[in-house]
């Protein structure tokens, strides 16, 4: 039996992008006893500091998790492999750090769907407020705020010559991506800041939270379970260095794991789907269709191109004395490659005959990987990349248990292009991205594709290559999602339907994506979310 610890007014469950966002505002007031859960350990080291430092990350079992997914790869690649942080600050702490917050009609989107409290006038103030923005306040971005932003301090020039090229193809150019019209192209803006140094969740919020004495940071400490009684969240349960531990909840469990634990640790709890939890052996506490199901997600597809001069790629700074001297140059100056984010630059576009915003997103990379390893081997010739993925995928997948045993696998299903117009999109991208590397500004710089996809021109030619080497974005939403009928788990307060005291604060609330990256709006969401639960 698990040992009961001190009862906590709000016990938070995961310390990412939203979990330490809400531990850090609950724990603004003194009189809040604030308990935060993380299966991770602490942040605090070079390699989470160093942006660049997120290739090796990736790679680190005490640092990311590793989720198996049915989606397998042609050629006997084996199953796709989803990954998400594992540490204090959680995924926003391995990403790419690129900082984009969406536009206006996604919020007043999300207000339809799910109620008032998200439309972009009630969550500018928080997007505002989270940043530190070294362009300077306008009536979008905000300063003062605890994360810095930055653009790219030194842009290159094929990076400028890149932007160029969407320019002659007919997009605005842009120097914000988030400012009120996202349509265009420009430098990317990231979560870095003066020095050089990734802020993640953990550094913006929970560094400065962490002296309080009615905050509690527990990490090391996997969580299965929330514990209920008839109908009220009492708290949760899971283990911690192999013992069982309990902890209690005398106000609310919030449960801020991601939009693919979240999901799970509900259906482990008896809340889901009927038919799958008793399919699954877990007794049914509530029939909750919508959990693990409707999952939005992004997949992505590589392209490299071949560069006239080494003097133009990156492909050679991240090995041998190269490497040592960058690691040198971000240390003692915070500047140097090491120091900037996993993209340069974006372009947002319609590809779409019938869209009226931006349908796709693609991101521009001055150094290019070779397929056949996974991404994480760079070119031996010079080389850049391009990908692209559509902003608000209409496919749907799902996240499902198997068994009542926590340390069983979940079935988690992409789905990915089973949406008629989702093909059509991706189609399109591919065909747009080869038009601006057309384009004369790039002439000086490119020799062309790379052989592995040249040669795919035609639709099925370019579906084929998704299905080679097509990636998730990790950027999965959805799996309880909110909204104002009774078919979605959560209200627009993200309580759960048909139990008190429980609530669900991370990504996988959004019913539909916010275009773009998902990091900056999540943050948003649980400074919105803290606001409207201490207002109770």
């Amino acid at each position: 039996m698990a040992e009961a610890q001190a009862a906590f007014d709000y016990v938070i469950v995961g310390a990412g992008s939203a979990g330490c966002v809400l531990a850090e505002r609950l724990s603004a007031d003194p009189a809040n006893r604030v308990l935060l859960l993380e299966e991770g350990g602490d942040h605090s080291d070079m390699l989470v500091t160093m942006p660049k430092g997120f290739g090796k990350l990736l790679t680190m079992p005490d640092r990311a998790h590793y989720y198996a997914t049915t989606n397998q790869r042609e050629g006997g690649g084996g199953p796709e492999i989803w990954v998400r942080g594992k540490m204090l600050g959680g995924s926003s702490a391995v990403n790419g750090m690129v900082w984009n917050r969406g536009q206006q009609e996604d919020y007043d989107r999300l207000a339809e769907l799910a109620g008032p409290h998200w439309s972009w006038d009630a969550m500018l103030p928080h997007l505002r407020g989270l940043e530190d923005h070294a362009m300077g306040a306008s009536a979008t971005r905000g300063t003062g705020g605890p994360v810095a932003v930055k653009t790219h301090p030194a842009p290159t020039p094929l990076a400028k010559a890149w932007i160029s090229a969407g320019t002659e193809l007919g997009l605005p150019a842009k120097e914000d991506h988030s400012g009120p019209a996202q349509e265009g192209v420009g430098p990317l803006q990231w979560n870095i800041d003066a020095r050089g140094r990734r802020v993640s969740s953990a550094r913006a919020f929970l560094d400065r939270a962490r002296r309080r004495p009615n905050l509690h940071v527990a990490t090391g400490v996997r969580i299965d379970r929330v514990t209920l009684d008839r109908g009220r969240a009492t708290g949760v349960e899971g283990r911690r260095g192999g013992e069982a531990v309990r902890f209690v909840a005398r106000g609310e469990v919030i449960l801020a794991a991601g939009a693919l634990m979240s999901p799970r640790i509900l259906q482990l709890s008896g809340i889901g789907p009927a038919e799958a939890l008793r399919a699954a052996g877990i007794p049914v506490i509530l029939d909750s269709p919508s959990v693990g199901r409707h999952m939005r997600e992004h997949i992505l597809l590589s392209l490299n191109f071949r560069l006239r001069h080494w003097r133009d790629s990156s492909n050679r700074e991240f090995s041998g004395a190269r490497l040592l001297g960058n690691v040198a140059r971000h240390v003692l100056l915070g500047s140097g490659t090491l120091s900037y984010g996993s993209s340069e630059a974006a372009a947002f576009a319609r590809v779409l005959p019938e869209s009226t915003r931006p349908d796709t997103q693609i991101m521009f990379q001055p150094y290019s990987t070779e397929r056949s390893t996974g991404g994480f081997k760079f070119e031996d010739a010079p080389g850049m990349s391009l990908y692209s993925f559509r902003l608000r995928p209409e496919s749907e997948g799902s996240i499902t248990v198997t068994s009542p045993d926590p340390d069983g696998p979940a079935t988690i299903d992409p789905n990915y292009l089973s949406a008629e117009s989702d093909r059509r999109a991706v189609i399109g991208a591919v065909r747009f991205l080869r038009k601006i590397m057309a384009q004369p500004a790039l002439e000086p710089f490119v020799v062309g594709e790379t052989e592995a996809t040249a040669s795919m021109r035609s639709d099925d030619e370019i579906l084929d290559a998704y299905r080679l080497w097509g990636a998730s974005g990790l950027h999965a939403t959805a799996t309880v999602r909110m909204g104002r009928d009774n078919s979605s788990p959560l209200d627009g307060e993200l309580r759960l339907r048909g139990i008190e005291a429980l609530r669900v604060v991370d990504c996988s609330v959004f019913p539909e994506m916010i275009a773009g990256n998902t990091n900056a709006p999540t943050m948003a969401l649980a400074s919105r979310a803290a606001e409207l639960i201490l207002a109770r």
